[in-house]
């Protein structure tokens, strides 16, 4: 699918876009969005590199050039950043391989 990701997208998403259509539920998510991104129990960096696990694990480029900036803003090197996209790598494979216990609990069922 060469040409799905477009940057401009990622400009027009920041930009409110998505908010000419159905503009209450838009403000609505703008506002949740902001609330669980602010400063909590967690920094807004902590949040960030959540954030960008997601997006890796997601493989959502938007939110991937998205958070590298944050995270890059936040103050955090290409070390830190490197080591939570392995830390998302590592959850995603550990989930796949769980997902296999289905299949060999099946397997085992019927040829036993």
């Amino acid at each position: 699918m060469t040409g799905y990701y477009k940057r401009i997208h990622l400009q027009q998403f920041g930009e409110g876009k998505l908010g000419e259509d159905a503009p209450e539920l838009w403000k609505k998510f703008l506002d949740y969005y902001a609330s669980t991104m602010a400063e909590g129990e967690l920094t807004t960096k902590e949040k960030a590199l959540i954030a960008f696990g997601v997006a890796i694990a997601e493989s959502c480029p938007y939110c991937i050039e998205a958070y590298t900036t944050t995270l890059l803003e936040e103050g955090c090197d290409q070390d830190q950043i490197a080591e939570a996209m392995h830390v998302a790598a590592s959850m995603k494979a550990g989930m796949t391989l769980a997902m296999g216990l289905q299949s060999k609990e099946l397997s085992d069922k019927l040829t036993n």
